[in-house]
């Protein structure tokens, strides 16, 4: 039996079916709203909480409590759901692994298949490989990660797939193949089906999301409140709706999480046309002390702990260098500050991208937490965050700089080459990158080009200095696989007059 037919039964092609004939048009229509809060935020230059909602902010209410194999999440192990780094990540001693079906997978079918497949074993805990050299992975004896699926958002299709005659929705098809299959498995065994949900813009998509699993809850026979979800705050306008989004899901919600690039990248994507306020300096300059940065994180802590829901800290993506010790000793330093941040500031437990990081993430936390598995009591009450202290781009520290502008085009290259091979988790300069290295590389690009950005050299950001920077990567990439595609792709997206949302969409077309 082929892995698409272990996995795409008849069973579950139509339970498949019923989702999407009960929430497709509902997906569209967000949306196609999506589109038009954007272009109401590019006239008025700005965003604000919702007066319609207000009074959910302020009325008194909680989150369900969490399943005990969620009230301790002081580190999360990050990653594709490929069978090694799966099996590497089940045995990691995190508490979670985040099995990425979304920015760290590609949407190649294999993957999407295999993915299940992958997912399938390890929930039974029979997953384990053989690679052709006779290296053996195996789970090893005793409790593994508790694994939390990240599905793709709503944005995506899967054209694998049709139903009424229009693409599958690749969060429909995410959710309910891993759904079908292992819900009550996971009860069984104590556990439960867990999800993270990306790229959310409103709590319009969060109540949509709600009415998903209270409709798969009800057609397997699944108790009502069984799923739990984590919503990744990534976008801009889901800033403006933490609490609100919690209070969609109360009765499924975990947490939320603070995405830190795709944040920067929506910032860039809402604002780009809202002049030079909203301009960002060179990527790696913008870090997590930024004070629109830091406005984000502290109502993140403060609006989970006020509803009993556990705030998740960034991502920690270097992969250390075993041949380079010092490039492994400040980058490690690096990561044990800003855990240090995160655990300091309330944040329940963090993530990160490589199994070596695991130990310094959970010292830091360990060291916080002591015999506690969370910070819940951390209400962080004192916290009091504006709209305009969420829109402070402004006051970001930094500049635009020749090396910033190469780094921008050569990781954007490098990681899109990487995507349409099929590999969405790329090791690229000591960094585990996925779509969102991309996504802010090409954006921040856009928008420098659009705003005439002069860089540290004098020289101003045009078109035409992107096209030789890129010519030049090309020639220093020279024979890296899809070069040409990708070198074409971050053209595309980085420099067309109009914005593309994703450049996975354009990036999708060009696969198989």
């Amino acid at each position: 039996m082929s892995d698409s037919d272990r996995i795409l039964t008849p069973e579950a092609h139509a339970f498949l079916a019923g989702l999407h004939s009960a929430f497709g048009a509902r997906r569209d229509e967000l949306l196609a709203k999506r589109a038009e809060r954007r272009a109401e935020a590019a006239r008025t230059g700005r965003l604000d909480f919702l007066s319609e909602t207000a009074e959910i902010r302020s009325a008194q209410w909680r989150v369900a409590p969490a399943p005990a194999d969620l009230t301790d999440r002081r580190v999360e192990i990050t990653g594709p759901t490929e069978r090694k780094m799966a099996i590497n990540a089940l045995n990691s001693g995190a508490k979670v692994w985040l099995a990425d079906l979304e920015d760290a997978n590609t949407p190649h079918w294999d993957n999407v298949v295999g993915g299940q497949v992958n997912l399938y074993d390890a929930v039974r805990e029979t997953i384990e490989l053989t690679t052709p050299e006779g290296k053996e992975y195996k789970l090893k004896p005793g409790k593994h990660a508790t694994i939390v699926m990240r599905p793709r958002g709503w944005h995506l299709d899967e054209r694998h797939l049709e139903f009424d005659g229009k693409p599958a929705v690749g969060a429909l098809v995410d959710f309910g193949l891993y759904f079908f299959h292992n819900a009550q498995e996971l009860l069984n065994r104590g556990s439960g089906p867990y999800f993270y949900l990306p790229k959310m813009e409103s709590h319009l998509e969060a109540r949509l999301w709600n009415d998903v699993f209270t409709h798969a809850q009800r057609e397997l026979g699944i108790p009502h409140g069984t799923v739990r979800a984590t919503v990744l705050i990534e976008t801009i306008p889901a800033a403006f709706e933490m609490e609100e989004i919690l209070y969609e899901l109360r009765d499924h919600a975990s947490g939320l999480n603070a995405g830190r690039w795709d944040y920067l990248f929506s910032v860039i994507k809402y604002f780009r046309d809202a002049g030079a306020s909203f301009v960002l300096p060179d990527r790696n300059s913008v870090t997590m002390t930024a004070p629109f940065m830091r406005s984000y994180t502290e109502l993140l802590v403060r609006t989970c702990h006020k509803r009993g829901a556990f705030a998740m800290g960034g991502m920690a993506a270097f992969i250390p260098n075993r041949r380079d010790p010092e490039v492994t000793t400040q980058a490690l330093a690096k990561v044990r500050d800003d855990k240090s941040r995160e655990a300091g500031d309330g944040f329940d437990g963090s993530w990160v991208a490589h199994p070596d990081l695991v130990s310094v993430c959970q010292e830091v936390f360990d060291g916080v937490l002591g015999s506690e598995p969370n910070q819940l009591g951390k209400t962080r009450d004192e916290v009091s965050v504006t709209a305009d202290d969420l829109l402070n781009v402004a006051a970001t520290p930094g500049g635009a700089s020749e090396a910033g502008l190469r780094a921008a085009v050569d990781v954007g290259v490098r990681y899109i080459a990487s995507w349409l091979g099929g590999n969405g988790a790329a090791a690229i300069h000591n960094l585990m990158e996925d779509a969102a290295t991309a996504e802010i590389s090409r954006a921040q690009v856009w928008q420098w080009v659009r705003n005439d950005v002069v860089l540290d050299t004098g020289a101003t950001v045009t078109a035409s200095l992107v096209r030789d920077v890129l010519a030049e990567t090309r020639k220093e990439l020279d024979g890296l696989p899809f070069l040409d595609e990708a070198a074409e792709l971050f053209d595309q997206v980085a420099l067309a007059d109009d914005f593309v949302d994703f450049l996975t969409l354009p990036a999708y077309e060009k696969i198989d």
